[in-house]
């Protein structure tokens, strides 16, 4: 992948072929404070994808299996990659995130390093992969492949010992080297507790800031697989959000004071992030479309609904975060048929939301253009691409942005995105829609971000404005939106 900082300044010089051959080229905004990697811009762009837990617990009816369970009741009767991945696919998201090995130490692909995985599980006769097949369809499907490897194993007989390291070091290579392209390693955050640990059943604890060497243990995956981001509490790359509800906060800066920069750190505000922040480690919502993680056939009807999960992602991508929605295969190895319908009208429903942007209609105008320059006239907001952009001359900080339709138009979806090569630069904005031979405020928000979605009552005007009330710097917006969400 290019980097894509260097793409973005072309792009922006490119308004040079419109001034006269003796003007001087419009440079484009400093970048601003912390700013996503290539890596991370990689993934903002995704800002939808699933979560696979799936392993022993699927079938002895368990959240946290203890570690000493039988290899052999790992055996879904139906196991189809495919329908999983097709499944995750049709409901709209760009990868999926599959639970290589959970607390129970058991792993989903024949590990050269330990007994307790498919190779000595009933299915196929122990010559199954799910990594392995999981992986292959995402390659079909076009959809990007990650791995969860919890640390806590509580299955491994040296686990609390400097040994298991070198073990767990061991299964992170074999992942990151016999499955194609991973953009994720996701490193769980449950550390140390009761278990089985290879016959000792007792109870162990570690310090989960300094045992796992975590700095050597990242460079593994930067080494081998450079592109990939990697999830903790507090990154190296995007961060826990907070809850298990899928919620981002109000705001949700994508900056963070992340102390010495290790997993364990709880001082954070992991919820809204931080401004000013230190590094650029945005938000990941994680949240099961089930009350809980793995599959139970006791939460068949209990399934989130399309509006619920429209919640959740209005309160989670629409916040700048990116959402990972849980998709437990059951027991037969595919995707109940009550998540299945529930995600088919989820996607529906935002199709027919986000498939025409009615600000296309608009004539647009803005109190300042950097340099009066096109390649930052108001009109780049309009040409999906996220890396070019209205923005201002230095000195503008607060410039307002004008709509004006032909005939009045409704809407009730407003959507905002900054152009995250510049940094996150606008603090505050408000709307405002004409209505009875004035200007009137309908919304107002803090952090923009990858994207912000704003659900609001609904609006018939004829003209909208946004004005950036409060930014750091001059502002630098790469989308703007206005959508009809059905039914509401």
């Amino acid at each position: 992948m290019k980097p894509l900082l260097p793409l973005l300044t072309v792009g922006l010089l490119a308004c040079c072929a419109n001034l006269p051959s003796n003007a001087a080229p419009i440079q484009p905004p400093a970048p601003y404070g912390p700013v996503p990697t290539d890596r991370q811009l990689r993934w903002h762009e995704m800002e939808y994808y699933g979560f696979l837990h799936f392993t022993v617990n699927t079938f002895t009816d368990k959240e946290w299996g203890y570690g000493d369970e039988n290899p052999k009741v790992f055996n879904p009767s139906a196991f189809d990659a495919n329908q999983i991945v097709r499944t995750a696919k049709e409901a709209g998201m760009a990868g999926v995130i599959l639970t290589a090995k959970h607390h129970d130490g058991f792993c989903l692909w024949p590990s050269r390093y330990t007994e307790h995985s498919v190779r000595n599980s009933d299915w196929k006769n122990g010559h199954g992969d799910v990594v392995r097949e999981i992986a292959d369809a995402c390659r079909r499907y076009r959809l990007k492949f990650g791995v969860y490897l919890s640390p806590w194993d509580r299955n491994h007989a040296a686990y609390s010992k400097p040994e298991y390291i070198q073990y767990y070091r061991n299964q992170l290579r074999e992942l990151l080297t016999q499955y194609g392209d991973i953009f994720t390693v996701w490193f769980d955050g449950a550390n140390g507790g009761d278990g089985f640990y290879g016959g000792a059943r007792e109870m162990r604890r570690i310090d989960n800031r300094t045992y796992y060497d975590w700095k050597n243990t990242w460079q593994i995956v930067r080494d081998l697989m450079p592109q990939a981001v990697m999830f903790s509490d507090v990154g190296p790359d995007f961060r826990w959000v907070g809850n298990e509800r899928g919620i981002a906060g109000e705001p949700c800066w994508a900056t963070l004071n992340v102390g010495d920069g290790v997993p364990g750190n709880t001082k954070a505000n992991l919820n809204q992030g931080e401004r000013p922040g230190s590094h650029w480690v945005p938000a990941e919502c994680d949240v099961s479309i089930r009350p809980g993680w793995f599959y139970h056939a006791s939460e068949d009807s209990k399934v989130k609904t399309p509006a619920q999960l429209l919640e959740i992602y209005y309160q989670s991508v629409g916040r700048g975060a990116c959402l990972n929605l849980n998709l437990p295969p059951d027991r037969r190895g595919i995707i109940h048929e009550n998540d299945v319908a529930s995600l088919r009208e989820f996607r529906r429903i935002l199709d027919q939301t986000f498939d025409r942007n009615l600000a296309r209609q608009a004539r647009l105008s803005a109190s300042n253009i950097r340099g009066q320059a096109s390649e930052y006239h108001p009109r780049k907001l309009l040409d999906d691409d996220r890396y070019s952009c209205w923005t201002t001359d230095d000195a503008i900080t607060t410039p307002e942005l004008i709509l004006q339709f032909r005939r009045p138009i409704t809407f009730n979806i407003v959507g905002l995105r900054e152009c995250l090569p510049l940094g996150q630069r606008i603090e505050a904005f408000a709307l405002d829609q004409w209505k009875d031979g004035r200007w009137q405020e309908f919304a107002q928000g803090t952090s923009i971000g990858n994207r912000r979605l704003l659900r609001t009552p609904s609006i018939t005007t004829d003209q909208v404005r946004l004005r950036i009330s409060r930014a750091a710097v001059c502002p630098a917006l790469a989308e703007f939106g206005l959508y009809v969400e059905p039914g509401r």
